[in-house]
């Protein structure tokens, strides 16, 4: 038997964008959240 192969910091970053690029909900969530951060540093 093989041993699994550790995947590169790289290859999960890739993996988990490609993740959210397909997932519209996180995609809006995010959105925001970074839009309330911005409007707490403009107050």
């Amino acid at each position: 038997m093989r041993k699994p192969r550790k995947r590169s910091f790289a290859e999960l970053v890739s993996e988990n964008k490609s993740q959210l690029l397909k997932d519209r909900d996180a995609i809006e969530k995010i959105e925001q959240r970074l839009e309330n951060k911005r409007l707490g540093k403009a107050e």
